[in-house]
């Protein structure tokens, strides 16, 4: 009996831990799609491939960092052990008047919580945006969006004020529902729908030699930026390359070597990325100006020149300026 009873546990204890090794081998990134009343995004990738990819683009294993390349290095990685959420409120709309048509403008307020800078975006989006927004999803993502509703337009009626607050409601859980969605939130299409239109009005002015309008709205874009793109950093070199721009024409050379060693910090294991020879020739000169060490820079510009053929480069300048041309 007893040897009965010894068995029949020990067949229990190896059906637990089988149990135990199928559900951790389940992929969590599963429950990710479904949608919540406030959207989290943990900060810890959801499985390896972005950890190697977030490692490759932040830290080299073979590179050598100075001390406050190090402390920004662990400083991200603190923010990293928190959850953040971006959560979407749509409290305002107005009606604008274009030639003989009216169309609303929502008003759409994007709050970071949860981290060490909480902050928010505000951004404004009509209908028509929306709708192009979700017809270029459908292109992509339509499994992913086969239980997404999108806020039907009515025929009449569309600027009475319990028509709006219907919408106001709908596109603030249509947000949040698109967010939820890994692979979406994380698409170029949702990130310019969020964020191209100012950018354009930023490099616009940037071209016209209004450096201040310029700068204001990209330093609104760069903080979303940052959020929605941690998987590629890459990505936000451009703006911070702009603000440099900006920054240098506006007499402020402090601020922008400050965000010029953002962007530099970035581009440090892709040194063959466009930005990377006029980023670095642009922070000597600062350096200089300053009185910061300019040589090691003067080095690594030096280093680049010898291992590429000689062959015309943009200035920094005249790269910013040709983003977002039309």
């Amino acid at each position: 009996m007893d040897q009965d009873s010894h068995c029949t546990a020990e067949r229990e204890l190896v059906e637990a831990v089988s149990r135990i090794t199928t559900f951790s081998t389940t992929r969590p990134s599963d429950e990710e799609n479904q949608p919540k009343a406030e959207i989290s995004c943990q900060m810890r990738k959801e499985n390896p491939e972005d950890d190697l990819q977030d490692s490759n683009s932040t830290l080299s294993p073979h590179s050598s960092m100075t001390t406050k390349e190090l402390q920004e290095y662990w400083r991200n990685e603190k923010r990293q052990c928190r959850q953040v959420k971006l959560l979407f409120e749509i409290p305002s709309t107005r009606i604008v008047e274009h030639h003989l048509s009216k169309y609303v403008m929502y008003k759409i307020i994007i709050l970071q919580t949860g981290s060490f800078d909480s902050n928010k975006s505000i951004i404004e989006r009509r209908y028509s945006d929306f709708e192009k927004l979700h017809r270029n999803l459908l292109e992509e993502f339509s499994e992913e969006m086969e239980d997404v509703t999108f806020p039907k337009k009515t025929l009449t009626g569309n600027f009475t004020e319990e028509i709006i607050n219907e919408r106001k409601l709908a596109f603030k859980d249509y947000l949040r529902l698109l967010y939820s969605m890994k692979y979406i939130r994380r698409s170029k299409k949702f990130i310019d729908f969020l964020t191209r239109p100012e950018l354009q009005e930023a490099y616009g002015c940037l071209r016209g030699g209004q450096y201040t309008k310029a700068l204001e709205i990209l330093l609104e874009v760069i903080g979303l930026q940052e959020r929605l793109m941690r998987s590629n950093p890459l990505s936000i070199v451009p703006t911070l390359c702009a603000i440099v721009v900006c920054h240098k024409d506006l007499e402020n050379p402090t601020s922008a070597f400050e965000y010029g060693e953002k962007a530099l910090s970035r581009l440090h294991v892709h040194t063959s990325h466009r930005y990377y020879m006029p980023l670095l020739e642009t922070m000597i000169t600062l350096a200089y100006e300053l009185g910061k060490d300019f040589l090691s820079l003067q080095e690594k510009l030096e280093e680049w020149k010898k291992k590429k053929d000689p062959i015309r480069v943009f200035t920094l300048k005249e790269l910013a300026v040709r983003e977002y041309v039309q």
